[in-house]
């Protein structure tokens, strides 16, 4: 059984992306279809051997497909995903626009999988934010097993995550510093390479950011909202993966080595973890895999029963499309996908 795809967004990063993984899996596809905005239309994407042309969103008949990947702006999302989703197909969307919505499940597959069971009130599902989702994978087992009271991540995000723009920003500039100087910020505040740049999205009252507000907002709507996060999210000159350095205090008390057996039996994580020079993962060793790595877990003696660790992942993979496409792979085991009428 095939099932009639459409990717919204298909020239971006993650749109890409999401087409790559969705063959790279072997989703059940039937027919695929590349979607962006009416500037786009006719430029061409590959879906395997395939090249696909871009159709234009506004001319799009979504009433016959039965999946929507969506790697849009949040404004662009609030307009057109209650539109797609009442023409039928299931929408899975990677923007902020919806993920706090209480009509719209936030899925991590490894997470809460049954919360697919009520997507069909908006015919939405949100994709959590890219450094929540691989928080959350490796946090999951360890607060079913001690319960957690309270986490200090600190992020280190790639450039990637500010999409296409953030990549050629860090390349010119890293390019040209000792030639002819770095060519000025355009999408980041300050010079990006060389640098890290402590602040990412834009500030709130409180002196944090909207992005270290969506990482306990999503983690406490997925996991449990007695959690307690304090986050710092930093801008680094890395391409691709973003790393998180995360401590954290349980409730109960919870050994290093029980806590490194534990994640190494939990679903999408990996643990590399010795105690020597190269024993830990990067984010350019994390690039191109799917899973969530955990590193250098050890106990955190300040606190009664605390562990600290480092979590590494693919940002564009494990932290968008990867996610997105699980939750198809999840939808279709679960028989959750309405198929439209043939035309």
């Amino acid at each position: 059984m095939g099932y009639r795809v459409a990717v919204v967004g298909a020239t971006g990063n993650v749109g890409r992306e999401m087409l790559n993984i969705l063959e790279e899996v072997k989703f059940p596809v039937e027919k695929i279809h590349a979607i962006a905005s009416r500037k786009s239309i006719g430029l061409e994407v590959s879906f395997g051997d395939q090249i696909l042309k871009c159709e234009d969103v506004e001319q799009f008949d979504f009433s016959k497909v039965d999946v929507v990947l969506m790697s849009v702006s949040g404004s662009f999302s609030k307009e057109w995903s209650p539109k797609i989703g009442a023409a039928g197909p299931i929408v899975i969307d990677n923007s902020s626009a919806w993920r706090m919505d209480p009509d719209v499940p936030l899925i991590v597959p490894e997470v809460n999988p049954d919360d697919v069971l009520w997507a069909n009130r908006k015919n939405i599902i949100a994709n959590p934010n890219c450094s929540t989702i691989q928080l959350v994978v490796a946090l999951k087992p360890l607060h079913d097993a001690a319960r957690i009271k309270r986490v200090v991540v600190a992020t280190y995000q790639s450039v990637s995550g500010a999409g296409k723009e953030g990549m050629d920003e860090l390349f010119d500039q890293t390019k040209n510093v000792f030639v002819l100087g770095a060519t000025p910020p355009k999408k980041f505040p300050k010079q990006i390479a060389f640098n890290v740049i402590p602040f990412i999205g834009s500030f709130l009252e409180d002196g944090y950011t909207d992005e270290e507000a969506k990482m306990w907002n999503e983690t406490h709507k997925m996991i449990d909202p007695a959690i307690k996060l304090t986050v710092t999210c930093v801008r680094v000159p890395v391409m691709v993966g973003h790393s998180e350095a995360v401590n954290v205090e349980f409730h109960d008390p919870l050994d290093e080595d029980d806590a490194r057996e534990i994640l190494r039996d939990a679903p999408g994580v990996i643990v590399i973890d010795k105690r020597e020079p190269t024993g830990y993962m990067t984010a350019k060793e994390a690039q191109g895999e799917f899973s969530v790595f955990v590193s250098r877990i050890r106990k955190d003696p300040t606190v009664e029963h605390g562990l600290s660790m480092w979590v590494v992942a693919d940002n564009l993979r494990k932290g968008a499309a990867l996610n997105a496409v699980q939750i198809a792979e999840l939808l279709h085991e679960r028989g959750l996908i309405r198929q439209a009428a043939l035309a």
